[in-house]
């Protein structure tokens, strides 16, 4: 083999590998800095964060929408599985909660077009058990976020929006 066929090789060899080590590290580091940031550096973890009414500086969440009230809960199931529950808003307004493992990939997304009473459901690892008769939704990771999302498009619509989204858990399941 020449030199430049060796010196060929052992470049496509390095972008492979620096390509695939980008791929699998980058979502992962992502995760964790958004995790960090939305639960104070790991001081609310399993309860939920009550964002602000989204400004033009607001930054909590990529591109957030001035027309939602965001809430976020950083998950761990390391000690077992969570309850999460969201509460309707008044009036049937729009709720989705979007559940995000550790690698960014989004494993749930649920509305109130489908459950127009209030979104409930266990969150755990496949080799957890949940309580018969619920809902489940399966982490691959331990770690991860929940994302709640209200409509809220007037300074009116946002405080009634964040006095029913206080009611929101994120806890680990009792009994």
């Amino acid at each position: 083999m020449t030199r430049n066929l060796k010196l060929l090789a052992l470049f496509v060899g390095a972008a492979v590998i620096g390509h695939v080590g980008l791929v699998m590290a980058v979502p992962h580091a992502l995760m964790k800095v958004a995790m960090n940031r939305m639960s104070g550096d790991g001081a609310r973890i399993n309860q939920f964060s009550f964002g602000p009414r989204t400004t033009k500086d607001s930054r909590g969440v990529v591109r957030p929408s001035p027309d939602l009230a965001y809430s976020s809960c950083v998950y761990d199931l390391s000690k077992g599985p969570l309850l999460v529950s969201a509460a309707p808003s008044p009036n049937q307004g729009y709720v989705s909660l979007s559940v995000f493992a550790a690698n960014t990939d989004n494993i749930a997304a649920l509305d109130t077009t489908q459950y127009p009473k209030g979104i409930r459901f266990v969150l755990k690892r496949e080799d957890q058990v949940a309580p018969v008769g619920m809902q489940v939704v399966n982490s691959p990771s331990d770690k991860g976020i929940i994302l709640d999302r209200r409509l809220a498009p007037s300074a009116e619509l946002f405080a009634e929006v964040d006095q029913a989204r206080r009611a929101d858990s994120c806890a680990p399941v009792k009994g």
